[in-house]
């Protein structure tokens, strides 16, 4: 039987293979991939036993199964449905958007250097003397949660003041120290850890650390190796290592211009 085959219907299987194909990175991304095939290969047969078969008993079981494993998908890919829709809200064309409404606060230069010198001088001098460090700076997505996992500070950014959090005998340098709204909000939390296997051997905990913050929002990690003394930037799932403090001050710039 023979049917109409039109411009709409092309437009359709183009969104829909462009939608499979986005799960199926965010998916990858989230070591999630084994479950999202065996849910397409669900889905397939319960066309084919339906749809196709019309096996009418087999086919209202799996109906069953299907809407109630909408529910249970949900709850089971919460964090990475979550990570969709901001993902989707961060995108370029979706912050247009945003400034039209007035959500995207735009820093002037002179606000940024008193944000970011004194990090980029504290890193500088850390590295030098090779103190481990891991500091989060905070953009659109907010980082409550990390941060009642540390000790709230609530503190303006110095140089002096992250030295001192950082310095190997105090009680908070293992853990992060999160920057939000011009503020030291909060160190010691703990973060999510990637397990990412493509991450070199040579990094260490902070640096997974780093990268599995940037996974799961869209912040700016910084890392100090206590190690080498070298510093790496961690940005929406992707290391910069080995950088030097006019990098980083470049780096940090043009991300936190926009909040």
């Amino acid at each position: 039987m023979f049917f109409e085959f039109g411009i709409k219907d092309i437009i359709d299987i183009v969104l829909v293979a462009l939608m499979l194909y986005y799960i199926y990175r965010l998916m990858k991304a989230s070591r999630s991939l084994n479950a999202f095939i065996g849910i397409m290969i669900f889905v397939v047969l319960w066309l084919l036993v339906s749809q196709v078969l019309e096996m009418r008993l087999l086919g209202s079981i799996m109906d069953k199964l299907v809407s109630v494993g909408v529910i249970a998908l949900i709850i089971l890919f919460q964090e990475d449905i979550r990570k969709f829709l901001f993902n989707l809200g961060a995108h370029q064309r979706m912050k247009v958007v945003s400034r039209i409404f007035g959500r995207t606060k735009t820093r002037n230069s002179e606000e940024l250097k008193r944000i970011i010198m004194p990090i980029v001088m504290a890193c500088l001098n850390m590295g030098k003397r090779k103190v481990g460090a891991l500091i989060v700076l905070e953009r659109d997505m907010p980082l409550d949660d990390v941060v009642n996992t540390g000790e709230r500070i609530e503190a303006r950014i110095s140089q002096q003041l992250i030295e001192n959090i950082f310095f190997k005998n105090s009680p908070l340098h293992d853990g992060a120290m999160i920057i939000s709204n011009h503020q030291i909000k909060a160190a010691g939390c703990i973060l999510p850890v990637s397990h990412n296997l493509d991450i070199p051997k040579e990094l260490g905990l902070r640096h997974r650390a780093a990268l599995g913050i940037s996974q799961e929002s869209d912040c700016v990690a910084i890392v100090v190796s206590e190690e080498t003394g070298g510093i790496t930037v961690a940005i929406k799932g992707e290391l910069q290592v080995r950088l030097s403090a006019e990098k980083l001050e470049s780096i940090l710039t043009l991300e936190m211009r926009n909040e």
